[in-house]
């Protein structure tokens, strides 16, 4: 499967912002299972690109003059080979993915929800259950949280997106000793609508990394194309920053994964 993909993210500052300072996680890297045919990053500045300590392309972007606006352009073609695993060579041991963060602490309830659904002899069967009960708990809901949900705080609010999914997940995986890691990404649907960012989680079993897709009830990352990984949204996510003035912030994202027609580029 052949896909294009075209990210546009803005801020607009109210007030004239002195000094920011960007990190991009918005690049992704080839693997067995997803090749990058092209991919670009156009942006106000030159940036540092670097690797993070979790192994994902990073891009520091540094604006040192007054402004007003920050414009994003990730844009690029993909190639996702279906049924092949991702061979990408890991920096870090799968067992630092046992650790806690702030947005996956294991509260009571979400310890008692992975005891639920923890199976010693199937622990493949046991997480599927568990990925149909949280998306049966917290069915799909646009704005119901924001992005300093913690986990515990989105089941109790028995609703939310694709990162309140994962990190219910990844809480309940990591209170019964499974390591498992926050995935950033794109996921392609022939449905318009649906929102083209995306999360979702890994966990490891059987020497090898497992996805589970929460909000989609799926094993399968077919179609999905993986940006970063950590342990929770504040390490993978696409774009997060910092700045020296600017009072409120008004952020737009859009973007677009459609299937590229392989007859038009012969």
């Amino acid at each position: 499967m052949k896909l294009t993909i075209d990210h546009h993210t803005q801020y607009h500052y109210a007030e004239m912002v002195r000094h920011s300072t960007q990190y991009l996680r918005l690049t992704p890297q080839t693997s067995q299972r997803q090749r990058i045919v092209s991919w670009q990053l156009d942006l106000p500045e030159q940036a540092t690109i670097t690797t993070d300590g979790y192994g994902n392309i990073l891009h520091v972007l540094s604006l040192d003059t007054p402004h007003e606006t920050i414009q994003i352009h990730a844009h690029g073609e993909v190639e996702i080979l279906e049924d092949e695993s991702d061979d990408a060579i890991e920096l870090i041991s799968p067992l630092t993915y046992l650790r806690s963060s702030s947005l996956t602490h294991a509260t009571a309830p979400i310890r008692l929800l992975a005891q639920q659904h923890h199976d010693d002899s199937q622990p493949l069967v046991g997480l599927q259950s568990l990925m149909q009960a949280i998306l049966e708990k917290m069915p799909y809901t646009p704005g119901a949280t924001d992005v300093s949900f913690s986990a515990d705080e989105a089941l109790a609010a028995r609703n939310g997106v694709c990162q309140d999914h994962t990190h219910v997940f990844l809480a309940c995986c990591r209170s019964v000793g499974i390591p498992a890691r926050y995935v950033s990404g794109y996921l392609y649907t022939p449905d318009s609508a649906h929102v083209a960012m995306h999360a979702w989680a890994e966990v490891w079993l059987n020497d090898r990394w497992n996805t589970f897709d929460i909000t989609n009830n799926t094993c399968s990352p077919n179609q999905h194309l993986k940006l970063a990984v950590g342990m929770d949204y504040l390490d993978a996510c696409p774009v997060r920053g910092v700045r020296f003035g600017g009072g409120s912030e008004a952020m737009q994202a859009k973007a677009a994964v459609n299937l590229l027609d392989v007859q038009q580029q012969q």
